[in-house]
């Protein structure tokens, strides 16, 4: 009943988007070749008021600022942890990691946006780096959802089928996560196929993946064709169909759990699980639903030469899928045991070697929960808790 009115709810505001932009009431950024001078672009009062709001020079690149500050240590710890702390290599280790590389590698190339928009969004890094920017962006997005829906599975299937040599299979792992990574290579290469930037002559900036540029006015879908049929496929193979698999995986997670609530040992698993799913399901509602669903709603609308399409609503949306690079290290945290451990130990500056001591130590230890204490074997009390 709840996904049928998410559903309904969804078809309003596109209908509503779209009803609106027909009328005139929301606004886009779309240029047309200036005819007296064609390495000029020509944008309306609205599109160019739009270029000069605080929106985009000033709340977008404070947004960008804080991905940066909170992704880059964040990602660049879980990659640490994944290759130097973590000794038991698992699948979801090997997931996480790639994740992780798949954040950091995005979130390296931020400060040329924040560059961008505190300058007035004016792009002066090139086309070249333009589109780089923009492939990373999408890649990264794109990335981030197929690697949430191998964790996902293998969370899944950890937990139904235990005894399963397949959960522990770190060849398979390694062999989806190179699949994933030459999908990501291969559906972003059309990124790089056409122009991002745009000049501005009036304004006297050049805009980074910021003004769809038509040529006809009277027939603009041959100038936004590329793009309005690359983000109908993405958002289908890379968003709709993990998305699909992501609600089943935990959907028969819950399932799983639910049939074993008479195991007294399910009740942290089933905490962990509801942890999880909470934190991957804000992921998705913050990052990746509107972005998706605005990225076809705009180009949908450019290529009926709409100008007034919701850009601002777009772009904000498009910015906060970013914020994945932010809330994917609380995946890990609570998918993985390991993982937290392994963070707490490096956040306390303890080496391999001092773990590995303590582990021992406290294995050759009883517990008395009557007392307790931890006893060693001599019946000396060594540790109170």
């Amino acid at each position: 009943m709840d996904s049928t009115r998410t559903v309904k709810l969804l078809i309003f505001l596109s209908s509503a988007l779209i009803t609106g932009a027909r009328a005139g009431k929301l606004r886009g950024f779309i240029g047309y070749k200036d005819p007296k001078n064609e390495g000029n672009t020509e944008v309306d009062g609205a599109t160019a008021e739009a270029l000069k709001s605080g929106l985009t020079t000033v709340f977008l690149p404070i947004v960008y600022i804080v991905v940066v500050i909170v992704g880059l240590p964040a990602n660049a710890m879980a990659i640490w942890v994944f290759l130097f702390r973590t000794k038991k290599k698992h699948p979801a280790a090997i997931y996480m990691a790639n994740l992780a590389i798949s954040d950091l590698l995005f979130v390296v190339w931020i400060p040329l946006k924040i560059a961008y928009h505190f300058n007035g969004n004016n792009w002066i890094f090139g086309e070249g780096l333009c589109k780089v920017l923009v492939g990373f962006f999408y890649g990264n997005m794109y990335c981030s959802i197929l690697f949430i829906a191998c964790l996902s599975v293998q969370r899944y299937w950890v937990i139904a089928h235990p005894l399963s040599q397949q959960r522990k299979n770190n060849l398979i792992a390694t062999g989806v996560s190179i699949a994933v990574w030459v999908f990501i290579w291969l559906s972003t290469t059309p990124l790089y196929l056409y122009d991002q930037t745009a000049k501005i002559g009036d304004l006297g900036i050049t805009t980074c993946h910021d003004v769809n540029v038509i040529f006809d006015r009277n027939d603009p879908f041959p100038d936004v064709k590329y793009p309005f049929f690359y983000f109908i496929f993405m958002a289908v193979v890379a968003f709709l169909v993990p998305s699909l698999v992501i609600i089943a995986a935990y959907v028969g997670l819950l399932r799983t759990l639910g049939d074993s609530a008479s195991d007294n040992g399910m009740g942290q698993k089933r905490r962990k699980a509801v942890l999880l799913i909470v934190t991957v399901l804000v992921t998705f509602l913050v990052c990746f639903v509107p972005s998706n669903i605005m990225l076809i709603i705009h180009y949908t609308l450019v290529k009926e030469g709409i100008a007034n399409n919701g850009y601002s609503f777009y772009i904000t949306t498009l910015c906060l899928a970013s914020l994945n690079s932010c809330l994917d290290p609380f995946i890990y945290y609570y998918v993985s045991e390991d993982f937290r451990d392994n963070v707490k130990n490096t956040l306390l500056c303890r080496s391999s070697r001092t773990v590995e001591r303590m582990r021992v130590s406290f294995s050759s230890m009883k517990y008395s929960k009557k007392s307790q204490v931890y006893t060693s074997e001599s019946n000396t009390q060594t540790s109170t808790c």
